[in-house]
């Protein structure tokens, strides 16, 4: 596959950039991503989370009520999670969510966003660039003059710009980032995913 390369300006340089097959056109497996998108999502998570059980609870361990002869049911002491005030019964306990996952399958999983990507128009290639100081009105500009303003944008570049960067800090849903760490979630989580030439270099290869 092959896509025009545009300048910062938004004007086509009349370069093309070629798109590996390996990467850009491969069949698309559904449950490769699914499966990579829930790894990453488990990988954010804290695990912090606790409930106090029943052995917990701030209360006395007196029996209410005798066990039998009183007409009602059995009951325990106030901390039963029956009663008001008690327990939780197997409430969250802290955890670790994280999980294993194949690096083949990975691989999988980031091939098919990215040809899904491709297919429906939503890569844009522009040739390497850098601003002169970090303001986010420039990159505002960038995103207008690539027709992607408004959209959720991610750049994604071969090396870390730090005026590129604090440019688009504080556009809402834009991102930016270097090609090494380009995952699955990043790419179906963005409208418009614009690639620098260097970063397709690694990206190719993927």
């Amino acid at each position: 596959m092959e896509l025009a390369i545009y300048n910062k300006e938004g004007k086509d340089t009349g370069r093309k950039a070629v798109l590996s097959d390996e990467v850009f056109a491969v069949d698309a497996n559904e449950h490769a991503v699914y499966l990579d998108v829930k790894q990453y999502l488990a990988n954010q998570r804290q695990g912090t989370h606790k409930s106090k059980e029943r052995s917990e609870v701030s209360g006395s361990t007196r029996k209410l009520h005798k066990q039998k002869g009183g007409g009602g049911s059995r009951i325990g002491d106030i901390n039963s999670p029956v009663l008001v005030g008690g327990g939780r019964v197997f409430g969250p306990r802290p955890r670790d969510y994280r999980f294993k996952l194949n690096q083949k399958v990975k691989q999988l999983a980031r091939r098919s966003a990215l040809t899904v990507a491709a297919q429906q128009g939503n890569i844009v290639v522009v040739e390497n660039f850098e601003f002169e100081a970090p303001k986010t009105k420039e990159f505002v500009n960038f995103t207008k003059n690539l027709k992607v303003d408004g959209k959720k944008v991610l750049l994604v570049s071969a090396n870390e710009n730090k005026n590129v960067y604090l440019s688009a800090r504080n556009v809402a849903g834009a991102d930016t980032m270097r090609a090494c760490d380009i995952n699955t979630y990043a790419v179906l989580n963005h409208n418009a995913i614009i690639l620098t030439e260097d970063s397709l270099d690694f990206i190719n290869k993927l």
